[in-house]
């Protein structure tokens, strides 16, 4: 790969830093070719390190990275690249711009808005530290990828008790003129088709298909090498010369055109369904690109809206997958801001339970937890249920240390960055805000995971049965959960049924879920 480098021969009074997830080529900044800007990239251990990622995470960042600075330098760009293994590399951020602003002689360093606070701070201690910054120097920039400003989110939930996922999409949903009718009412009478999208899939035969995987097949087995001789401590399988990740702009609009044609008409559906023979099932697999901003989600928006327009996809499924979107993803990026950095160590049940050591390997003889942490582990995605309702849903129930879930989660998934992993760990799936994020916990017993998928035929446990060996340890956990957290949860208008129903158990019963409960929670690495 050939690029421009800066050189003292060559003026030089800005450089522009673009981060690994800011791969977006629509960005104002690069509408037309400026001779004295230097694009800087860098593939750094500071990224690396900071949780132990997956592998194909960090290949396919590094991957789309490198290409992304390839179209720069095509394009007459003058672009600095620092690989993970250039001895010239000092692996950090603010130390690789300090040495390149001293090697080019420039004067302000631009960047774009990070979307993670750890980012944000650090970059404004470097502006901070910048003795030649006179205050027309160094500065940043908005990202250009977002519906909404970082604080939007806030002020319109200002002076409120609490924030709604709903009132805020209803609210961008009319501001943008989203799936609305001529009178500016929601499409179908209603701005919410959730309950028509919970089906289970279910066969034989198994209908309608899964579509086949649409993302391209690349080897990047050179790039892993320098990244394993970098050092760097990976999880999961790396699948170096068969990754599927989009690295471009290109493959990602390919992908989502393949979605909008193959699976959006089924995605509302099934979207909560999980199944051993379906991986991906109906869902987009767009989040690594909106994530690295290599999609705008307005195109996306766009390109769904236009399928029900056309009658190529229905109602509840496209108000579904843009709920997801332009609701839920630009109402947990606000969030974020809003409640960052204190949320991070919010541990309202005090949990402290470690990581059983199976979250590393996916073998445990629960059959959910085996499908859904080994595809993890295999391939760095799961879909929001098998996130939510299964890994999270144990999680929440055995009391593991939310600091470590977060950990967990924010280094196995490809997509995930810490604006949207955090609120979505720690506010929704472990409910560890006490509900600034969520009404209540996602919580649940065998009986909802053998509703929506196959998990429990042919496993271990029996999904009926809550005391004994053979007992599923949901069943027991989801009881006792209640039982250990009634003063903070019995008021909650959405729990209701839950204790009625222990309040119809007998004491003897009650104290022979919470002794499995506990004895699950001690010996949880043999599960």
């Amino acid at each position: 790969m050939k690029m421009n480098t800066p050189t003292t021969e060559r003026s030089t009074h800005t450089l522009r830093l673009i981060l690994g997830d800011q791969l977006n080529p629509l960005h104002p900044w690069l509408a037309q070719v400026d001779p004295g800007v230097v694009y800087v990239l860098m593939e750094v251990r500071q990224e690396t390190d900071y949780v132990r990622h997956h592998a194909q995470k960090v290949l396919a960042i590094f991957a789309a990275m490198r290409a992304f600075a390839a179209q720069l330098s095509t394009a007459g760009h003058r672009v600095t690249y620092l690989r993970i293994g250039d001895v010239a590399n000092r692996q950090s951020i603010p130390d690789n711009l300090r040495a390149l602003q001293a090697q080019t002689g420039a004067m302000r360093v631009q960047y774009q808005s990070p979307d993670e606070w750890r980012l944000h701070q650090q970059l404004q201690a470097f502006i901070a530290s910048d003795p030649e910054d006179t205050g027309a120097g160094s500065y940043d920039v908005d990202s250009n990828h977002f519906y909404t400003q970082r604080g939007d989110a806030a002020q319109l939930f200002a002076g409120k008790r609490s924030w709604l996922m709903e009132t805020f999409y209803r609210h961008l949903r009319r501001k943008h003129g989203v799936l609305l009718d001529a009178n500016g009412d929601p499409e179908g009478g209603q701005w919410n088709y959730d309950a028509d999208n919970r089906k289970p899939w279910r066969g034989p035969p198994l209908q309608p298909a899964e579509p086949p995987d649409p993302r391209p097949l690349h080897d990047h087995s050179a790039l892993w090498a320098e990244i394993e001789k970098a050092g760097v401590q990976t999880v999961g399988v790396p699948h170096a010369d068969t990754l599927r990740w989009p690295v471009d702009r290109a493959e990602s609009l390919a992908l989502l055109a393949a979605f909008i044609q193959q699976a959006l008409p089924y995605f509302g559906d099934y979207q909560d369904a999980m199944h051993t023979r379906g991986a991906h099932l109906f869902h987009s697999l767009l989040s690594f690109s909106l994530n690295t901003k290599m999609l705008c989600p307005h195109e996306v928006v766009q390109a769904a809206e236009a399928a029900y327009r056309a009658d190529r996809a229905p109602l509840a499924a496209v108000e579904g997958f843009i709920r997801q979107i332009l609701g839920w993803r630009e109402y947990v990026r606000g969030f974020y801001w809003a409640h960052a950095p204190g949320h991070a160590s919010a541990n309202v049940f005090h949990h402290t339970q470690p990581l059983p050591q199976w979250f590393w390997s996916g073998h445990t003889r629960m059959d959910c937890l085996a499908h859904a942490i080994g595809q993890t582990l295999d391939t760095a995605y799961a879909h929001h249920i098998q996130r939510l309702m299964v890994i999270g849903n144990f999680a929440l129930l055995a009391g593991l240390d939310p600091a470590q879930v977060d950990a967990w989660y924010l280094g196995v998934y490809v997509d995930a960055f810490e604006w949207v992993q955090q609120p979505n760990t720690r506010g929704m799936s472990q409910w560890a805000d006490g509900g600034l994020l969520a009404t209540k916990p996602y919580v649940s017993s065998a009986a909802y995971i053998d509703r929506m998928s196959n998990y429990c035929k042919g496993c271990a446990f029996d999904k009926k049965q809550r005391l004994g060996k053979q007992a599923c340890p949901f069943n027991a956990l989801y009881w006792d959960f209640y039982l250990r957290h009634q003063a903070l949860l019995a008021r909650n208008p959405r729990i209701g049924m839950a204790y009625r129903q222990l309040a119809a158990m007998s004491q003897a019963e009650r104290d022979a879920i919470q002794t499995q409960a506990q004895k699950l929670r001690e010996n949880i690495n043999t599960l």
